[in-house]
């Protein structure tokens, strides 16, 4: 289970957690904690993010904490030099602020091509996840991993659907086109 961004009320979730025995990773932006959202994108709701010693309390109680970035920008349209100071010192800062080391990264806005791909990794994180669906390491890249969405929204039922389907995309309709394939192609239509 991951969590992007590092808002507030991320708290709450890991709280919850917590009292399951669960872990999860939090992928935070080293230069906004205990700031407001307010990273350049009109969809941003400035929200408050969490602060320094949450995540060293998150942290201490074995959630991990990966990389966001320092700022959210959109690495994929930045200067190579650049994206790799928002990669690379978000890891070293990150690292000083928690007392341990930092292996995980997910990319701002899911946006990643190779070059992107390549900095983190000379950055030196042995894992980074994505925005695309699908399975985990369909793409046999730890720097490539897959994720499914979960929303607050979504029932139980989707829920199993993801899980099972390994999309985002399990809507009633999807899922009637799906099963008429299938059937289709067993009785040879």
């Amino acid at each position: 289970m991951t969590f992007d961004d590092g808002y507030a009320d991320n708290g709450l979730a890991f709280e919850e957690l917590q009292k399951r025995g669960m872990r999860a990773t939090w992928f935070v932006v080293s230069r906004y904690l205990g700031r407001e959202a307010d990273w350049d994108d009109s969809r941003t709701l400035s929200r408050p993010l969490l602060s320094v010693s949450d995540l060293k309390e998150m942290a201490g109680a074995g959630m991990e904490i990966g990389s966001h970035s320092c700022t959210h920008p959109r690495l994929t349209s930045l200067e190579p030099d650049r994206a790799y100071r928002e990669v690379a010192d978000s890891k070293v800062e990150l690292e000083q602020m928690l007392s341990r080391e930092v292996v995980s990264f997910a990319y701002p806005y899911g946006e990643f091509n190779k070059r992107v791909r390549d900095l983190v990794n000379d950055a030196g994180y042995s894992a980074a996840c994505t925005s695309r669906t699908g399975w985990a390491l369909r793409d046999n890249d730890p720097l490539q991993i897959r994720r499914l969405t979960v929303y607050s929204a979504d029932s139980v039922s989707s829920l199993a659907r993801k899980l099972a389907f390994a999309d985002n995309n399990v809507g009633w309709a999807t899922m009637f086109r799906y099963t008429a394939r299938r059937l289709g192609s067993r009785v040879g239509l």
